[in-house]
């Protein structure tokens, strides 16, 4: 089933994907970033693969790690809302993933001291735990993928990722 998707993401016209559009004005030869870009999505899903096969163990999906790590990033319990707006996802998605991992004992929710209408979302000694077990999953998920890759290689792709994380994005 994985082979039928990355199939379907190149295209039918071909493994470099489809050529040059005609209607665009800026298209004046072969279509150089479309590779790379499908390069990157199949590294992109390679990774998620990898991240669930460590977290597995742990009984957390990679958006469940996500959170956690998220409400650990705040300087004081977050509110759901913030989670959201940080994650970028809509707000019933982060109840969907406190629910879980307040279920498996990793956070809880509490009341905000100075408004009791405000939820926060307090990580538990046991998330603590588990983001230490994470963080082991995730450099073994990583290291999976970077095997293949020099030491000189990775500080020149941890530079190259940076630039693309921290870059100017989209063009209007």
């Amino acid at each position: 089933m994985r082979e039928a998707h990355e199939s379907d993401a190149q295209g039918s016209s071909g493994p470099e994907g489809p050529g040059p559009d005609s209607s665009d004005p800026e298209s004046s030869g072969p279509d150089t970033d479309g590779p790379l870009a499908e390069q990157l999505l199949r590294l992109t899903r390679r990774l998620h693969r990898a991240q669930k096969r460590h977290l597995e163990p742990l009984g957390l999906t990679p958006a469940q790690s996500r959170l956690l790590r998220m409400v650990a990033c705040f300087p004081e319990p977050p509110r759901m809302a913030d989670l959201a707006e940080r994650l970028e996802v809509v707000p019933r998605a982060v109840t969907t993933l406190v629910d879980a991992l307040e279920a498996n004992g990793s956070v809880r929710r509490a009341p905000d001291p100075a408004n009791r209408r405000v939820i926060r979302i307090e990580l538990t000694d046991e998330g603590r735990s588990a983001l230490k077990a994470l963080r082991a999953a995730r450099r073994a998920a990583a290291e999976d993928i970077l095997t293949p890759l020099s030491a000189e290689q990775r500080k020149v792709l941890g530079e190259l990722l940076t630039d693309l994380v921290n870059g100017p994005g989209p063009r209007s």
